[in-house]
């Protein structure tokens, strides 16, 4: 019998990327994204299941908790981004406020609950990955401190699941091309500046984000937990 993967933001990008991978592998996979008319056509393409919830809210992760079903192999919290756009005309500081709120609320709220939500359905053996950002390490801003402060309570929940033997980490992706995460702000100067902080010189794609989680959610990654895992090309190296 396959596994039972939940991708949170699974309609595009990387979430997308990590459903259609556990798909292939047999598994049976549950998207979710915001709104249905995008969670519909993505999990028709997919052939997985769809099901509406924005993250960030605790009566529709309670309910979307609720319809699962049965046990849990995998979690992959991939939620996220960069803060939404605020009104003309708004005072700085409470720009500024609405900014933070944003950027937490989208990248750390969006799994604490959902994670909360499905932690009694988790298997022995499961996994818990969530998707971290290089922007944690370097001039991330609001969104870059809330990725970091991801880091920090994956930590934590290793600690706390992992005599369940249930792992938890995080992948810091570095630039991924082929999504929508930047909309109309990727120049081609800022890509090609991106794409020189790499020692590989190409961007990341979301299979390459998809593929290391499938595999820390595989037998040969069961005593990994705790990590902040860097797949960024070289941009952002470690020791």
């Amino acid at each position: 019998m396959g596994r039972t993967v939940l991708v949170t933001g699974g309609t595009s990008g990387i979430g997308r990327a990590v459903a259609a991978r556990f798909a292939a592998d047999g598994a049976d996979v549950v998207i979710t994204g915001r709104h249905m008319t995008t969670v519909g056509p993505a999990a028709e393409e997919l052939g997985v299941r769809g099901l509406a919830c924005d993250a960030a809210s605790p009566s529709q992760v309670a309910a979307m908790a609720g319809e699962l079903g049965g046990s849990l192999d995998v979690l992959v919290n991939a939620a996220g981004g960069l803060p939404t756009g605020l009104a003309a005309g708004t005072p700085p500081l409470e720009a500024l406020a609405q900014e933070w709120s944003s950027s937490v609320s989208a990248n750390v709220l969006t799994a604490v609950l959902t994670t909360a939500a499905v932690r009694d359905r988790l298997a022995r053996g499961s996994a818990i990955i969530s998707i971290g950002s290089i922007g944690a390490e370097r001039l991330g801003g609001s969104y870059g401190a809330a990725k970091a402060a991801l880091a920090a309570w994956n930590a934590s929940l290793a600690a706390t699941l992992g005599p369940e033997d249930v792992t938890c980490n995080v992948i810091s992706s570095g630039y991924v091309a082929g999504t929508n995460f930047f909309g109309d702000g990727m120049t081609e100067e800022r890509h090609r500046k991106l794409v020189d902080e790499t020692l590989l010189k190409r961007p990341g794609t979301p299979d390459d984000i998809a593929q290391t989680i499938f595999f820390l959610a595989s037998a040969g990654a069961r005593h990994i937990t705790g990590q902040t895992i860097h797949v960024n090309g070289g941009a952002f190296t470690t020791r």
